[in-house]
């Protein structure tokens, strides 16, 4: 039952106002009275914070009261401050009246509904300061006419206001602060707006507005800060801008700008910030660009631009972040680069960018991050690149750098991401490279790099992701690499030799291990089942020998096994594949002999997979010759003992061959006539088949057992078997397309086999000529949109691992990737044990959740131009990831189109402190660390990138996020766009 909102007593409130009104103390203000209790009768006050407002003992002095400020003369009410105190309701007008009011702050609370439509003219005509923003005010901008033309600041961001901007706005002439950012904001910018002209500071970013940016916006010579980003503004950069020589932040990300970025910039001599990322600007930089000698921050990234990085950038000595990655740039890397000395964050990648790095980059600069990768750079890596002590994130891979890895960067202790692979760097490891205290990521693979790595001493205590892949190390494998983080290691296609050391077994977190295309020899060591959470194994192409370690088998969470190509032989343990989750295994060209289990992993495995061996049994796709007992001669009594066992082993056999032939009968298709018609009915657990019938699903499919509605009309339902009381979830195959397309049976198929602890199975599916349902288990939990406001950070931590391992799942590991196609909240069930379980279903049976929102909030951009793939997957995680951030959703914010959400989320993270946009929920926490919320942001935004190809694919996002969420590390802060992960 819902908890009812207290109100004051109306007779309280009666009493409190007369005997005021009776006092000498407030007689002239019992106007002021009643509209501050007006005010707080009309909000939900959780934290108590308005608690003195009306007490006994301070009821006849307001100017005592929390937030309340009076003059000194007067004692009249000047300010109320009442932001973040977790306020919700809506607001009463009343607040707006008071007759001295000069400043209202209200921001960052969870204040609601439309704001009152007179409140411009019915505002005291002495309020300076109005500040709403970060709350959840719904309706248009109120449009009637104008009382206080003396307000200096309005604040209105980060809210819900629709509509258009409307004109009257213009009449605000004494503003000189107006924030309307993070709203959802058509038409439109009006032209009104430039008759402000002492305004200083212009924010209409994260809207819907169109049209061209309004040449008349030269006219306000007083603006030092215009943000208009993250909208779908068109046209050209109008050249007017470049009048406005009191600029210093100019910032037009996220828009469809077209054409050359004006000359006419180069006169805004005050600029610090320049910002015109992700649009679709053409041409070279002006060269007046570089004469903006104060500029701090550059970012032209993410558009069309060509022409070469002139050595005139040597004139833009206070530079500390220059971004212009993604574009079409060509020729060298400036020298001049070199000597800025500010610089910290450096990053062209995408380019076609040629030649050699500056030979002395870093060593006049502050570099903190340097990115260079995807061109096509030749030469060697400088000594100096980490000459500042601080650089972190070095970045230069695919490209055609030679030579060797610096012996410098041994000593670079700040470094924590290094991807060098895909060049034809050369030589041994620097003596100490194996030694660096931070590093999480590395990844030197594709290389021509030689030499034994046994030999070094290796501790790197934060390691996390090492890939050594594809290059000439050869020599022993070591049996530590002295971290207990390491949870992807790729030593593949190398020449190491000798066994797998027992010790990798001590890798408790590690998730893939790819050993194969080397030289090892030996047994597979049985220390490798300790490895708890291992998906992937592959030693393939070596030459291991002696048989597969029994215990291999119970390895809980292995998905893939690759034993191809060695020479192992015995007989392949009889339990190896009972594990659910392993769903793809080789074990070709090895000597094994004896019968194929019977196991789920070999009951309809490719005949590829298990050629060159001595194996006989398996079904008809095997390829492998059944097993037939061999005849023989001997003496009569051994004759007859051999027969007693033969016998006795064939009836056992013939029970363990008829258990798996019930197994299979009972998933294999059936049909089951009724009174509806003929149903074609698959299980994909025995269970399931015989507790669960046809009768069941029907009678579960009733209105009074319904618990969602779906968009196309497709409803799911409780169901419960008569048989047992086994429970399980009836979705509704609504679309009468599907229902008769093979395709989509046959997918579905596919989806039947899928076993992962975060995936809700689907375990059986029916249809009819005229209806069609599926059969998932039953999940005891909740939908994750249902209590996402109310987890902690630690909980909502654990439900974004487990979505993740789940898509990581889907795309990598199973035998063919799987694509969700819409992941959001509403397909997310939290168990009793806080575990996420993703609930799949194919786009074409998209759905509303319990609390009606369309899926299509969550939809990438190319998937809803019909192109669905792992990368959408990606985007509806980041937008998931979002809403575990901020509590905000695309549906309960009525955002519109999806991007809205991307568009307020990456305002927020480029312009507001942590505190504007986090959840309040778990802002309260003295326990988080706001490094690894800002940073598990930062991988949001990666994620919801507009194009696909710069979003991470769902292994390095794994990756990338249980780094982030162990380590908690330290961000730069120095701006939003940042390299490929």
């Amino acid at each position: 039952m819902a908890k009812r909102r207290t109100q004051p007593c109306p007779i309280l409130f009666m009493s409190m106002l007369l005997l005021c009104l009776l006092s000498n103390t407030c007689a002239l203000h019992g106007d002021e009275l009643h509209l501050l209790l007006s005010f707080k009768a009309s909000i939900h006050d959780p934290l108590h914070y308005l608690s003195s407002w009306g007490s006994s003992s301070a009821s006849h002095n307001f100017c005592k009261w929390h937030g309340i400020t009076c003059d000194n003369n007067s004692s009249r009410v000047s300010a109320i401050e009442l932001s973040g105190k977790n306020f919700s309701g809506k607001v009463s007008a009343a607040i707006f009246q008071l007759p001295d009011i000069k400043t209202i702050d209200l921001s960052s609370n969870q204040l609601a509904g439309e704001l009152p439509p007179d409140v411009f003219s019915a505002v005291s005509s002495s309020l300076r300061y109005l500040n709403l923003s970060n709350n959840n005010f719904t309706g248009p901008l109120p449009s009637g006419s104008v009382n206080s033309s003396l307000l200096e600041t309005l604040d209105l961001s980060n809210n819900m206001l629709s509509g258009k901007i409307p004109q009257l706005m213009g009449l605000f002439s004494s503003l000189k602060f107006l924030d309307l950012g993070g709203n959802v904001l058509v038409g439109n910018i009006p032209t009104s707006l430039t008759n402000i002209s002492g305004l200083q500071y212009l924010t209409l970013a994260s809207n819907q507005l169109v049209g061209e940016i309004p040449r008349q916006l030269g006219s306000m010579k007083s603006l030092k800060w215009i943000y208009l980003g993250y909208n779908n503004l068109s046209g050209q950069i109008p050249k007017e801008i470049g009048e406005l020589t009191s600029l210093n932040h100019l910032d037009l990300v996220y828009n469809n700008l077209t054409g050359n970025i004006p000359g006419s910039i180069g006169n805004l001599t005050d600029l610090q910030y320049l910002f015109l990322y992700q649009n679709k600007l053409t041409g070279p930089i002006p060269r007046s660009v570089f004469g903006l000698v104060k500029l701090i921050s550059l970012d032209l990234s993410d558009n069309f631009l060509s022409g070469e990085i002139p050595e005139l950038i040597i004139q833009l000595q206070e530079l500390e972040i220059l971004h212009l990655f993604s574009n079409g740039f060509t020729g060298k890397i400036p020298n001049a680069l070199a000597s800025l000395p500010r610089l910290q964050v450096l990053q062209l990648w995408s380019n076609k960018l040629s030649g050699e790095i500056p030979g002395d980059l870093g060593k006049r600069n502050n570099l903190t991050v340097l990115d260079l990768s995807t061109n096509t750079l030749t030469g060697n890596i400088p000594e100096s690149v980490c000459d500042s002590g601080r650089l972190f994130k070095f970045i230069l891979f695919s490209n055609s750098l030679r030579g060797f890895i610096p012996k410098s960067l041994s000593n670079c202790k700040s470094l924590r991401r290094v991807r060098l692979q895909n060049n034809r760097l050369s030589s041994e490891l620097p003596s100490g490279f194996t030694r660096l205290p931070l590093v999480y990521f590395l990844d030197i693979s594709g290389n021509n790099l030689s030499g034994r790595i046994d030999n070094r001493k290796w501790d790197m205590p934060s390691l996390q992701m090492l890939n050594l892949a594809t290059n000439g190390f050869h020599g022993y494998l070591p049996d530590s690499f002295c971290s207990d983080m390491l949870e992807d290691l790729n030593l593949s296609e190398n020449g190491f030799s000798g066994s797998i050391p027992p010790g990798f077994g001590n890798l408790t977190e590690l998730m893939q291990l790819k050993l194969d295309h080397n030289k090892l020899s030996g047994p597979i060591p049985e220390e490798l089942s300790s490895c708890g959470k291992l998906v992937s194994l592959d030693v393939s192409h070596n030459y291991l020998s002696g048989q597969i370690p029994a215990r291999l088998a119970e390895m809980p969470v292995l998905g893939q096994l690759d034993l191809s190509g060695n020479q192992l032989s015995g007989e392949i343990p009889k339990n190896l594949g009972s594990v659910e989750s392993l769903v793809q295994v080789n074990i070709s060209n090895n000597h094994f002999h004896g019968s194929l289990p019977s196991t789920g992993a070999f009951l309809a495995i490719n005949a590829s997979a298990v050629t060159g061996n001595n194996l006989c049994g398996g079904d008809s796709m095997s390829g492998l010759p059944p097993c037939n007992t061999r005849s023989f001669k001997n003496h009569p009594a051994t004759w007859w003992f051999v027969l007693a066992c033969f016998l006795f082993a064939a009836v056992a056999v013939a029970g363990v061959v008829l258990v798996v032939i019930r197994r299979r009968k009972d998933l294999e298709l059936k049909r089951v006539e009724n009174e509806d018609g003929i149903w074609e009915v698959q299980f994909f657990e025995s269970k399931a088949s015989k507790c669960v019938t046809m009768e069941d699903i029907l009678l579960s499919a009733k209105e009074e057992n319904a618990i969602s509605m779906g968009s196309k009309g497709s409803i799911s339902y409780r169901g419960k078997s008569l048989l047992n009381g086994m429970q399980f979830v009836v979705k509704e195959v609504s679309d009468a397309n599907s229902i008769n397309l093979p395709s989509f049976w046959s997918e579905m198929v596919e989806f039947g086999k899928l076993k992962h602890p975060n995936i809700v199975k689907l375990i059986g599916i029916c249809r009819s000529q005229k209806s069609g349902y599926l059969v998932y288990e039953h999940c005891e939990g909740k939908l994750l949109s249902d209590i996402l406001r109310n987890l902690s950070w630690e909980r909502r931590r654990k439900i974004a691992t487990g979505i993740a391992n789940a898509l990581r799942f889907l795309h990598c590991y199973c035998s063919q990737s799987v694509v969700v196609g819409h992941v959001s909240p509403d397909k997310v069930i939290v168990d009793g044990k806080g575990e996420p379980r993703l609930c799949l279903t194919l786009p074409g049976l998209v759905h509303t959740g319990s609390k009606g929102f369309s899926y299509s909030a969550y939809v990438a951009p190319e998937a809803s131009k019909g192109c669905i793939t792992e990368k959408s997957d990606i985007y509806g995680f980041g937008l998931t990831l979002i809403e575990l951030l901020t509590g905000k959703s695309p549906a309960d914010t009525e955002f519109g189109v999806h991007e809205s959400i991307v568009e307020w989320a990456r305002y927020c993270y480029s312009d507001c402190h942590l505190d504007m946009w986090i959840d309040p929920t778990i802002k309260g926490h003295a326990s988080i660390n706001q490094n690894e919320i800002v940073e598990t942001m930062n991988l949001a935004l990666h994620c919801t990138a507009g194009d696909p190809t710069a979003r991470p694919c769902a292994i390095d996002l794994c990756k990338t996020l249980g780094s982030v969420l162990r380590r908690g590390s330290c961000v730069s802060g120095l701006g939003l766009s940042s390299s490929p992960l």
